[in-house]
């Protein structure tokens, strides 16, 4: 196993310690293989490793790599079309006739090859990459119904393969009612829904569960239904919740020990209590917020107030949110949420692992995995503050640069 140490480096451990992002000033960290050995002051170092090669970090910052811990990176298509048509004066109604919304992106992906929705997302996990991410989440649903959900999900797991970059993959089969169904939702989940769920998880695709529980797509009690059956295969769920409308959504995923519940805008106190209750976490999306130009803003205050975890994540999507910079995220955070830069790094290192049900990442101590971000800024809050601009300096993941 291959040992070396980072020396002369800021660490923001994102360990809590008396200093603001646990701070560790002219830091050591010990790599060991893909693991960390060991890490702290450089006038720590146990005396086993005072002989490794050293690189020099020259005072620069080191964080927890970066997660993306929600997106629908996989899909055909986009839909720059109907943003021209938006922007030219056409109203939801006019670009809904005219074949865009949802269903567009549904269509372009089943006409899609499963090679060609891997190649279509391979750039947007380029960029993610250059930022210096290490983990992202991919979720189906734009396909709405077996083969392509099945197709969606093979080319997500596919992306590691091709990328040095690890993927967990989330079936999303109740995002929408596909044009087939409407007026049909129930049979949806029964007849398309659930059978492509179990068919994914026997193929070995699904690290998780979604659904999207508002109005204009599914009820509680239809998600509850697609839960059930992800319970008895052993699949953690998550959902999209209250972002348009409180209907619930929250309080039951909680009810199924859900791992997170995100977007969140509408979310009252009873749901943030809910959510504390089950141990969830908040997945703050604010490039949602900035494309559709919303005004109501998720309840970061009642989130502090009972101790929720926040995670942060682009959700890059064709529709809602055809971002693709996490840093970019974290600003749009701070600036329309009002999170601080403690919170945004957070929300995009230890709360985004947790929120993908992983325990080995996101915070800079012995034994967790060695993804890491090293930055040519002075001090943490730069990475929240500058807009359009990346200061990654080097990026390594599983121990390798």
């Amino acid at each position: 196993m291959s040992q070396q140490i980072l020396t002369n480096a800021r660490i923001a451990t994102m360990n809590p310690n008396a200093q603001p992002y646990g701070l560790v000033e002219d830091g050591i960290i010990v790599l060991e293989g893909a693991n960390i050995g060991w890490t702290g002051p450089s006038a720590d170092l146990p005396a086993q490793y005072q002989n490794l090669d050293r690189l020099d970090m020259e005072g620069r910052l080191v964080t927890p790599a970066l997660i993306d811990c929600h997106t629908h990176l996989v899909s055909g298509g986009n839909r720059a079309h109907e943003f021209e048509m938006r922007l030219n004066g056409a109203s939801y109604e006019d670009v809904a006739r005219a074949g865009g919304g949802i269903i567009s992106t549904v269509r372009a992906t089943r006409l899609a090859s499963e090679d060609e929705l891997l190649l279509d997302a391979l750039p947007r996990v380029d960029a993610m990459i250059a930022e210096g991410v290490t983990l992202i989440e991919v979720k189906s649903g734009y396909g709405l119904d077996r083969d392509t959900e099945l197709r969606m999900l093979r080319a997500a797991r596919r992306i590691s393969v091709e990328r040095p970059i690890e993927v967990r993959t989330t079936f999303l089969g109740a995002h929408a009612v596909p044009p087939e169904f409407q007026g049909k939702v129930d049979e949806y989940i029964e007849e398309v829904c659930i059978p492509a769920l179990r068919t994914a998880h026997v193929e070995g695709l699904v690290d998780a569960v979604d659904g999207f529980c508002e109005g204009i797509a599914f009820q509680p009690e239809q998600i509850a239904r697609v839960f059930e059956v992800a319970k008895a295969l052993g699949l953690p769920v998550k959902l999209h919740a209250e972002q348009l409308s409180n209907i619930g959504g929250t309080k039951l995923a909680a009810e199924y020990g859900a791992m997170s519940a995100e977007h969140i805008e509408y979310l009252d106190e009873d749901g943030v209590k809910a959510m504390a209750k089950a141990n969830m976490v908040a997945v703050i999306l604010p490039g949602a917020f900035y494309t559709l130009r919303e005004t109501q803003t998720p309840p970061i205050e009642l989130l502090r107030k009972h101790d929720v975890p926040m995670a942060v994540s682009t959700d890059a999507n064709p529709g809602s949110s055809p971002m693709t910079s996490v840093l970019l995220a974290m600003n749009m955070a701070c600036t329309f949420f009002r999170m601080t830069p403690e919170e945004v790094l957070a929300g995009v290192t230890k709360n985004a692992a947790r929120a993908l049900g992983m325990t080995d990442r996101g915070v800079i101590a012995a034994g967790q995995r060695a993804d890491l971000n090293v930055w040519n800024v002075d001090y943490p809050a730069e990475l929240s503050y500058r807009i359009g601009f990346n200061p990654l300096h080097t990026r390594i993941f599983g121990g390798k640069f």
